[in-house]
């Protein structure tokens, strides 16, 4: 019975930093390349996931026509999509590990224009940038934007919620 127990502790110990270096990378909180926004990323049953859960400026500003309004998916090619707010939505998705740091396969929704990008995800240097390339066709005629990881505890004032449920409206930039 020792003898189990011994062996139990001594394999636990040896697997320990395994299952730690098998958490993804790539989840967490990422600044965009301007810095307007803040996309968390989580792992779902389909891969990694992201959405928008911080805007600079979330309401359209006092000298807009729709002061004090949500900014919302107006850009969207599907007419039904159109009233959901920016703040919330998921835009990537579909993604698969390459190998390590390295996810192809999947989409990236631009809210600003309402397309949706072939795209690909590489974790660079000591884990603190995500180099994401969205593109048309091929990879070749694509643009990358380097993300950087947020590195505070608490999301700035104005932030939504934390995770990603899988059934809400806003959930899909395309349905």
């Amino acid at each position: 019975m020792r003898m189990r127990i011994l062996l139990l502790l001594t394999i636990a110990l040896f697997l320990a930093p395994v299952l730690e270096a098998a958490s993804d990378p790539v989840e967490g909180l990422w600044w965009t390349e301007d810095r307007e926004g803040i996309v968390e990323i989580r792992q779902s049953d389909a891969g990694p996931i992201g959405r928008i859960v911080w805007l600079l400026e979330p309401v359209h500003p006092e000298e807009h026509e729709k002061a004090g309004q949500p900014v919302l998916d107006e850009e969207n090619p599907d007419s039904e999509l159109r009233s959901r707010p920016v703040l919330g939505l998921r835009i990537l998705e579909g993604f698969e590990q390459h190998r390590e740091g390295d996810w192809r396969g999947g989409e990236i929704y631009d809210p600003e224009n309402g397309r949706t990008y072939r795209a690909r995800m590489r974790i660079t240097g000591d884990g603190e940038q995500l180099n994401l390339r969205g593109y048309v066709g091929t990879p070749m005629l694509g643009r990358t934007a380097r993300w950087e990881r947020y590195q505070e505890e608490n999301l700035p004032e104005g932030s939504i919620e934390r995770d990603i449920p899988g059934t809400a409206d806003n959930d899909k930039a395309t349905q």
